[in-house]
């Protein structure tokens, strides 16, 4: 019976009839899905480190590291070993799984594709999963990155295909979705999700969500992100998501893609307890773990641990 549940032939139209099922309906269909291959009462937990920050060409109008908007951040190089190997043994001693590292850049250049080599090396010899958001891809460095132990390569396609001129015009949505082939065609595992919020309408996230689950093999983490608005960037004003809709969307993924790890991402800060708790309901069974996510707020780790007991989360 489980096999059935993993489509790569979905169509618009019933994910349309999926995000308009009545809430309950459908958190039931989730948690009913999710319960066929997960814990429901486990949590996987991933630490995010910016090891880059800033100075990117590319221009994602909801990113505060784009070049071309003045968010006054503080641009900083790419880190020395020893402080990532530092920042990883502490998030292991918190009890991330996983750590991931992002890097702001359109893609690796080939001098800094050694020092990245050397970081996925040293935070794998710690016993962690590896994970890494470096812009693009090219073939032959995703095979040299999985040949160094990386897990996990990070790269969200962010919206629908429709509406991703919108929000981006640096590179095409067809240079995200080859960069996920040459993920999976190094033996990778594929991190790819979106971003809720920035506009969009519910179609465009059926769309995302459709276009994800119906790559060759769907990918194994699914971070859905909520917009945080970041003053300087285009999108620094945009009205906040009815919190109803983050919860479909991730009750949708689950249905839609079973087997994933399915991940409450970026603006988990401004979310309640409550909300939190529910979109565990729908079948977001991941979070990143720790203070900051890239240049943004995240719930301590404290905050996480009371919660997560409140709820009789492992």
């Amino acid at each position: 019976m489980t096999t059935k549940l993993i489509r790569h032939d979905w169509q618009l139209a019933e994910v349309n009839k999926l995000f308009n099922t009545a809430f309950n309906d459908l958190l039931f269909q989730a948690q009913s899905i999710h319960r066929q291959f997960f814990d429901p009462n486990e949590l996987q937990l991933s630490t995010l480190l910016n090891i880059k920050t800033g100075k990117c060409s590319e221009d994602c109008s909801y990113c505060s590291q784009s070049v071309r908007f003045d968010t006054e951040l503080k641009t900083e190089d790419l880190m020395q070993l020893d402080s990532v190997i530092a920042a990883a043994n502490q998030a292991k001693a918190n009890g991330a799984t996983r750590f991931c590292m992002g890097a702001a850049w359109r893609k690796p250049k080939a001098k800094d594709l050694p020092k990245l080599l050397d970081m996925v090396k040293s935070v794998k010899a710690l016993g962690l999963e590896t994970c890494l958001t470096a812009g693009m891809l090219e073939a032959e460095q995703a095979q040299q990155l999985q040949q160094a132990g990386l897990d996990y390569y990070n790269h969200n396609l962010d919206t629908s295909e429709d509406y991703y001129k919108n929000i981006i015009t640096t590179h095409s949505y067809q240079d995200r979705l080859d960069t996920l082939a040459n993920i999976r065609n190094a033996n990778l595992k594929t991190c790819a999700g979106g971003i809720i919020g920035l506009g969009e309408t519910e179609t465009d996230r059926a769309k995302l969500l459709m276009t994800l689950a119906n790559l060759e093999t769907q990918p194994e983490s699914v971070p859905i992100n909520q917009l945080v608005p970041i003053k300087g960037t285009p999108l620094g004003e945009t009205e906040k998501l009815d919190t109803f809709e983050i919860v479909r969307c991730i009750a949708v993924a689950r249905i839609m893609m079973p087997k994933s790890y399915v991940r409450l991402s970026a603006g988990r800060s401004t979310m309640s307890d409550e909300l939190q708790a529910l979109c565990f309901l729908a079948g977001a069974n991941s979070v990143f773990y720790g203070e900051e996510l890239l240049t943004t707020d995240n719930p301590s780790t404290q905050d996480d641990q009371q919660l997560f007991q409140r709820l009789g989360i492992s």
